[in-house]
């Protein structure tokens, strides 16, 4: 008896390792486009090259790009090319290797990008509002800076010879950029205007400046090394580098005095000063005259504050490039040292249309984002650059109802097998997107700036949504909790990931993890 059944076990492992189980498959099953394209998914990620050694990293973030953002984004982008939307995908959720991560501060369960991005760049979590500090740090408390600094991987990147990069529709001073270079008690000293006076006394240096001296302050904490600086730069932000003197206002400044700092100091100038062949840019027609191929280093700040929202990029003052066309132009600037680069491009927008109850506006760049993360793939050689796509944190935001397929991300529900609007038990219609909390409805239309709700009273709670059209450009969504900014969420994001060291990306992780990733691609520590 054990020995016939240890033969029919034989025989039925035979059977499946020779591929014979597809017999027991009906025909109309196997041919199902679900079950090929499953396969051919799979067949794909089997036969990954496995590298693990990188000559080049480019680590996207996508500001506040949670789960139900990638979801949701996927959906629009599948029903603006006219399909129902639910079967796509977002470009580099097709990458070959994806992984969770735990997202939460040293002190706070639900993270801000301070916190979130010091992790990835230094490969430890640390407190919520500081940058480049690891958890000993006392926030606004400039005395617990020295000692508690932490080095980052484009610090490393920098110190191996390599060419590093950051790119941000944010300020570039903003928490998530200013992560990669620059070491602050507060994510808030973006210029010395910010800082309170007993911290610039005590030598505290604002974020500003930290770029601008990157190089400097770089050799000055790390004896015997030399290292020649970021060779780009590219965001907005341009007021924290300008005096507070309208003589100093960029040709599209939109504020009397576009400048901020009251140190009477010009950083755009004192940059120039010390990179005599670099270019500073602040208009499309700059970034559209640089030559990626001779051009050895570029400090671009399009705006005086954040960059636009991507739908709003047609209404800028001067002209900016789109995220897509600054990452198309680091690689190209990057990849003239050939000893290789590290590349930080973040998409900062998605998050401050979250934060203003924007579906419209936080769907829209998210879907610029993805076009950057392509161009990165096709301006790159997939057999020497690591590409980690991921998130800092989510955003209180939410699918809901029971909407059929295809039914409109951004509409109304419409339940299955139905033609009418869904109606909760107060009668009236309900979107399928909505925020927990936030400063709620807002009909505002063909606008396109996610922001201009903020000039208006909060309206949370239920509204008639009857012969509302919630698709528009200007629809904010409900919220449940009134606040003054919708806040982010606490739950895991995603990280997908594709070429050498790809393959470690598997899991759930903690968000320092993405550092060690960096590191064993490039092997920098070791330098």
């Amino acid at each position: 008896m054990n020995r016939n059944w240890k033969v029919a076990c034989t025989a039925v492992a035979m059977a499946v390792s020779a591929g014979l189980q597809a017999a027991v498959l009906p025909e109309h099953q196997t041919n199902s486009a679900w079950y090929t394209d499953a396969q051919s998914k799979l067949t794909e990620k089997l036969a990954t090259n496995n590298k693990f050694k990188a000559k080049n990293v480019i680590l996207f973030v996508g500001d506040g790009m949670g789960i139900s953002t990638l979801t949701s984004a996927r959906i629009h982008k599948g029903q603006l090319a006219g399909n129902p939307g639910e079967e796509g995908y977002l470009s580099f959720e097709s990458f070959p290797h994806t992984a969770l991560v735990k997202t939460y501060n040293v002190n706070a369960q639900t993270p801000d990008s301070a916190g979130t991005m010091t992790a990835m760049m230094s490969g430890l979590k640390t407190d919520v509002g500081v940058i480049g500090v690891d958890e000993d740090i006392v926030r606004g408390d400039c005395s617990t800076v020295a000692g508690n600094e932490v080095i980052t991987a484009l610090e490393l990147a920098e110190i191996k010879g390599l060419s590093t990069g950051v790119v941000s529709t944010a300020r570039i001073t903003h928490a998530t950029p200013a992560a990669t270079y620059s070491k602050s008690a507060d994510r808030n000293w973006e210029d010395n205007s910010d800082m309170p006076e007993d911290a610039i006394a005590a030598g505290c240096l604002d974020i500003a400046d930290q770029l601008v001296n990157f190089e400097t302050y770089l050799e000055s904490r790390y004896s015997g090394i030399d290292v020649d600086g970021i060779e780009v730069a590219m965001g907005g932000g341009r007021r924290h580098f300008l005096p507070r003197d309208a003589a100093f206002n960029s040709p599209d400044a939109q504020s009397d005095i576009e400048g901020d700092r009251t140190d009477e100091r010009d950083l755009t100038a004192e940059w120039q000063q010390k990179y005599e062949n670099g270019v500073y840019v602040f208009d499309q027609t700059g970034f559209d005259a640089i030559d990626t191929e001779t051009t050895e280093r570029v400090f671009a700040l399009f705006n005086e504050s954040h960059m636009q929202y991507e739908a709003d990029r047609g209404n800028d003052i001067a002209g900016e490039p789109s995220v897509a066309e600054m990452t198309e132009a680091a690689i190209n600037i990057l990849d003239n040292n050939d000893k290789g680069f590290f590349l930080m491009v973040e998409s900062g927008r998605i998050d401050h249309a979250h934060h203003a109850g924007n579906a419209a506006g936080a769907l829209t760049d998210t879907l610029a984002f993805e076009e950057a993360v392509m161009t990165a793939v096709e301006n790159t050689n997939q057999e020497e650059t690591l590409i980690l796509v991921t998130a800092d944190h989510g955003h209180v935001f939410t699918i809901a109802g029971y909407p059929k397929r295809g039914n409109p991300i951004l509409g109304k529900v419409v339940n299955v097998g139905s033609d009418e609007e869904a109606t909760a038990s107060d009668g009236t219609p309900y979107t399928t997107l909505g925020y927990t909390n936030g400063r709620g409805f807002y009909d505002l239309g063909d606008e396109t700036n996610s922001d201009v709700s903020y000039g208006l009273d909060i309206a949370a709670g239920r509204v008639d949504l009857t012969n509302i059209d919630t698709t528009t450009p200007g629809y904010h969504q409900e919220a449940l909790i009134p606040l003054s900014s919708e806040t982010h969420s606490g739950e895991d994001i995603s990280l997908h990931a594709t070429g050498p060291g790809s393959q470690l990306a598997q899991g759930v992780v903690e968000q320092n993890v993405v550092f060690h990733l960096i590191n064993q691609a490039l092997g920098l520590v070791n330098e």
